[in-house]
């Protein structure tokens, strides 16, 4: 479980993130949705331990995530598709973190046939498409088995098969216990994978439920979206 309490964030004068609640539940998968500037980014570097919290709490099965000795057997996460260094292999990537984490070298070899790159195993991250170098992200967060996963705009770059590949992984993990945390802009894919919705603007708690709960029966969720948003966009072109 993923549970934000009252947490504000702030760089100098600049409010990023402001009184922002909200839980993310197992066995479902939990979007986080907002416009750019929103602090989700923020929210999602201060729940993996990355930023410190001006106040209040981002914790996950209740304990803040640098408290967690061999982290990625409790949360995995792809935050960024330039984690892994260009210089190195996709597996000998994944084997340095399976052993810095106490996890079986086998672990490498399993979650790069679940992303599909067993056959690029050998070959260095830097000669890597973005869509092969999220996939390797997603490896990442699945190598140590955890129950809380976070995923970053996770299909940026990947081609349909990928999209669907992946929106399949989602919800199979909800569906075996996980808690599943999926920040994306993509609102259609987010209609199609999430159960739950957690939608924010200027770091505030704009509205949290399911699909049809925001949309309602005669509207989709990008015109739900775009109402709940329309006071809380920073940067809207042509200065409509």
């Amino acid at each position: 479980m993923i549970h934000v309490d009252q947490l504000i964030k702030r760089y100098g004068r600049a409010m990023a993130v402001d009184g922002l609640s909200f839980t993310a539940e197992p066995g479902r998968v939990t979007g986080f949705l907002g416009p750019n500037g929103a602090g989700k980014t923020t929210t999602l570097r201060i729940l993996l331990g990355l930023d410190a919290p001006t106040s209040g709490s981002a914790t996950i099965s209740g304990v803040r995530f640098g408290k967690h000795r061999r982290g990625l057997r409790h949360a995995g996460a792809l935050l960024d598709q330039q984690q892994a260094h260009p210089g190195l292999t996709a597996a000998v990537h994944l084997r340095a973190l399976a052993r810095s984490n106490g996890l079986p070298r086998r672990r490498a070899d399993e979650v790069l046939g679940e992303v599909g790159l067993t056959g690029v195993a050998g070959r260095r991250v830097g000669t890597f498409s973005l869509g092969m170098r999220q996939r390797l992200g997603v490896a990442t967060a699945l190598l140590g088995d955890p129950p809380v996963l976070v995923f970053d705009e996770p299909v940026n770059g990947m081609d349909p098969e990928g999209v669907r590949w992946a929106r399949g992984l989602f919800r199979r993990l909800a569906a075996e216990g996980r808690t599943v945390f999926l920040s994306s802009h993509l609102i259609g894919e987010m209609a199609a994978t999430a159960d739950h919705l957690v939608v924010i603007g200027q770091g505030r708690l704009l509205a949290s439920g399911s699909v049809n709960e925001l949309a309602g029966p005669d509207r989709s969720l990008e015109d739900a979206f775009l109402d709940l948003t329309s006071a809380s966009v920073d940067y809207r072109a042509g200065g409509a």
